[in-house]
């Protein structure tokens, strides 16, 4: 069975997953934001083996404490190439967005593509990738059929709101072909978005008007 904790952090109010396998305590940690120190603690206090970090895309709310906690356990990054523009560029956007200097961290390579990776291992356990562009070109979610819950990164949220598409390499068209792929998935799944509450597939159904445009 997995098992899970979120971790509200940094400016932007980021969830940070820690996922793991209940038997092995293997894990993974999807998307650290900014409190790589913090959530590293929080591995170890749960007697966790980290097997990698994970980012859903590339956005640096989501990335800013992968370094930390890469150097601490000695263990990969695993992000879709498509998006490594968006983490050689951290520092530009992150001051855009934050407004003031923050550090990030200086990423020379992805050690793992989430692109040409159709599963991600933990234990018993198996998280499937789903390719999901639009927000971003590398957008990814992991998803588990036998625990029926989907980490969605920005892509989709509770009530059915869905990801911005403002930026000059997001796709609305792609967004939308990619919220499809999502809404297809068994309704009593549960979804884990990149910023505010968990909800279900269904739902986000009932709430969002995707499937009719």
């Amino acid at each position: 069975m997995l098992k899970y904790e979120k971790m509200v952090v940094g400016e932007l109010q980021t969830n940070c997953y820690l996922v793991w396998d209940e038997v092995t305590k293997e894990a993974i940690v999807i998307d650290p934001a900014d409190a790589g120190v913090e959530i590293s603690d929080q591995i170890q206090t749960l007697g966790l083996k980290p097997l990698m970090v994970l980012g859903t895309h590339g956005h640096f709310d989501h990335l800013l404490g992968a370094l930390d906690i890469m150097l601490i356990f000695n263990i990969p990054i695993a992000i879709s190439m498509k998006d490594m523009f968006l983490l050689k560029r951290q520092q530009e956007t992150a001051s855009y967005f934050l407004k003031h200097q923050v550090k990030t961290p200086n990423f020379v390579k992805i050690n793992i593509d989430l692109d040409k990776a159709l599963s991600v291992k933990l234990g018993q356990e198996k998280l499937i990738t789903i390719k999901t562009p639009g927000h971003t070109p590398g957008g990814i979610c992991l998803y588990s059929e036998a625990n029926k819950m989907l980490f969605c990164g920005d892509i989709l949220f509770a009530d059915g709101l869905i990801g911005e598409t403002t930026h000059d390499y997001s796709s609305m068209v792609e967004l939308r072909q990619s919220l499809r792929k999502l809404l297809e998935l068994p309704a009593d799944t549960t979804i884990f978005p990149g910023h505010g509450e968990v909800d279900t597939i269904e739902n986000c159904i009932k709430q969002s008007s995707i499937l009719e445009s």
